[in-house]
Formats: C-alpha cells, structure tokens, sequence
C-alpha cells in the first residue's frame, strides 16, 4: 500500500475543520481518512470518477444525490452503491484491485464489491472478506463486516461454524470481525432475529473469546452480549456469573462490567 500523506496530522471532528490540503487529498485517493467526520467529508461521486470515470452520476443517482455522506444509513448506503457499481463496471477481479488501495475509502467499497457478487458461497466470501477484516484502518474494517451483514444473518449457524476458527487467529482484528459481524442488533444494519431470540446460538465465537488478552476484541464480545441482554437479560447475567466463576481475571471481568451495563441491579 502506498504511504499516506499527511503521516502525523490528528484527524479533524468537525466538518470545518478538514484542512483544504487534506480534504483535497482525500478526493483525489491520495489519503486516509482519520475520524468518522471526515469519511463523511469525502466526495465518493468525485473519487469513483477517479476509479472508473463516469461512474460518479451513476452513484449520486442510486445512493443518494448529495456528493457527502452526511452519516449514519446514508454513508453505508453511499458505499455499498459504490460497491456495486464498481462490481458492475468491472467485474469481480476488481476486488482485489480496490483491496490495495491507498483510499481507506476505496478499499471499503472492495468490501461492498464482495457483497454484492452473487457467485461466492458462504466459505469462500468469508475467506475473500479476511483481508479487509485485518486492514489497519478502522473504517475497512467496519465496512468488511457491514458488507457481508446480509449473507451473515441468511444462515447465522453456518457463519458461526465458518468464523468459530477465526477465535484462534493470531490477529485480533479477526478475532473481532468473528464478534461484531454476528452481533444480534448491530450498528447500521438489519438485526438477526435468530440470535435475539436464541443468543446461545453464538457460544461458540463467545466462549473462546472470553478472557481475549485485547480490548479491540473485548469491547466486542461485550457489546455482543449487550445487544444480548435486551431480549434475554438473565441469560447474560447467568453467563457472565459463569465466566466470572469458571476464570477470574481482568479481561473476563472487563467483558462482563461492560456486558452488563443496561441492566439494573447488575
């Protein structure tokens, strides 16, 4: 990947306050973004022309006609647009193309890309959606599990059997993509009826998971059991009575406070 402009600026949190210079380079694909406000910021219509020229109107047409991304249901489907387009344009070679893109963005629609090709079965797209899983840069890896949500949630017991060996993986962004893609509510996305109303059915990505050495994969697994314990409260507080019983330490701990923070008395 190429290096990225602008090495040790800290990233803007407001709108306003993305420098010209910077903004320009985010346009253009030469950079990465650093802050959630400023994937908001780029000019997706403006950098796919740069991609492939003419699909800029194409993308204002289906994904919305604002330039910007202005945040929360807009950008995911701004992106998963792109996505498709690019796929359309290009065919399914492209995604390993946009998968070493200096654009944190570009890279993201790779992931979209991935999503909406119909041929892959289940392995096969999970194994393809690793690389952007483990990206360095936090949006690709939101973007890597937002992409997959749909396949995810059509046969949840199938993906846990895919994903239950990613536990194991030396890197914690993988650890983490097995957690927050299965999540039973989730951010930006549909819910998986079928973990809301049987969280047990995800054990075996928890279980492995529960004394995880890092935070990135903590704050995962206790959002999982979070979303959990809307529907299934006691469920959650016999679970993490167990794994603080079975294993005391901080990490366990960690994941259990952070579990059990909606609930009273817990």
């Amino acid at each position: 990947m190429n290096g990225t402009p602008h090495p040790t600026r800290k990233g803007a949190r407001r709108m306003t306050d993305v420098p010209a210079d910077v903004l320009a380079d985010l346009n253009a694909g030469r950079a990465e973004t650093r802050t959630l406000v400023e994937m908001y910021a780029v000019d997706m219509a403006g950098l796919l022309d740069r991609i492939v020229p003419g699909l800029g109107p194409a993308l204002n047409a289906e994904g919305g006609a604002d330039g910007r991304s202005k945040g929360g249901t807009g950008i995911t489907r701004r992106m998963a647009a792109a996505g498709r387009l690019l796929l359309d344009a290009r065919g399914p070679a492209i995604i390993a193309t946009l998968a070493t893109h200096p654009s944190d963005t570009v890279r993201g629609w790779g992931a979209y890309a991935l999503g909406a090709w119909d041929e892959p079965d289940l392995a096969e797209r999970l194994a393809r959606i690793r690389p952007f899983a483990d990206d360095p840069h936090f949006g690709v890896r939101e973007w890597a599990w937002l992409a997959l949500r749909a396949w995810i949630a059509a046969d949840i017991d199938q993906t846990i059997a895919h994903l239950t060996p990613w536990t194991a993986e030396a890197s914690p962004k993988l650890r983490r993509f097995a957690v927050e893609s299965t999540r039973p509510r989730g951010v930006w996305c549909k819910h998986i009826a079928a973990l809301k109303a049987d969280p047990a059915r995800g054990l075996p990505l928890l279980e492995p998971l529960r004394a995880d050495p890092d935070p990135y994969v903590q704050d995962s697994v206790a959002n999982w059991l979070n979303d959990a314990a809307r529907g299934a409260p006691d469920w959650v507080r016999e679970l993490c009575a167990r794994w603080r019983g079975d294993e005391a330490s901080p990490a366990t701990d960690r994941i259990c406070r952070r579990a059990l923070r909606s609930l009273k008395g817990a």
